[in-house]
């Protein structure tokens, strides 16, 4: 099945997510990954772990047999990010620590979530399947 993806940053983020969870009971599986910005110096990420986990996250998005959607949540820049009072890290729906999170929304809630350094490891991503099957 394609995967179904649609992109919010910070100022956007809150009207994405709203249409994102009334088409949820479309998809058999929903994902929202927090993410750190591109820079435009490098044309990558800030973030290392984001760069190394986003090819493999939707490597395996992409092969899921299954109605996949994901919902790219940009944080903003380094700056932005680490400043403790972040709109996600104070956000009690997500309580997003690092960049990249990926969380399994399931049922209007986070079901499961991997972070940071872990973002990257199949096998990780495979237990979010399984977990939304259920």
């Amino acid at each position: 099945m394609p995967l179904k993806m649609v992109d919010a940053n910070v100022s956007t983020f809150e009207c994405v997510f709203e249409k994102f969870r009334s088409e949820a009971a479309n998809n058999k599986v929903n994902f929202v990954l927090f993410l750190a910005d591109i820079d435009p110096s490098t044309s990558l990420s800030w973030c290392p772990d984001c760069v190394r986990s986003e090819p493999v996250i939707y490597k395996k998005l992409e092969e899921s047999p299954d109605k996949v959607a994901l919902l790219r949540a940009y944080a903003g820049d380094r700056q932005m990010w680490n400043n403790s009072q972040h709109p996600w890290r104070t956000d009690s729906r997500f309580n997003v620590r690092d960049v990249p999170t990926l969380i399994l929304w399931e049922h209007d809630a986070v079901k499961a979530r991997i972070e940071d350094y872990e973002a990257h490891i199949e096998c990780k991503i495979d237990a979010l399947f399984v977990l939304a099957r259920k």
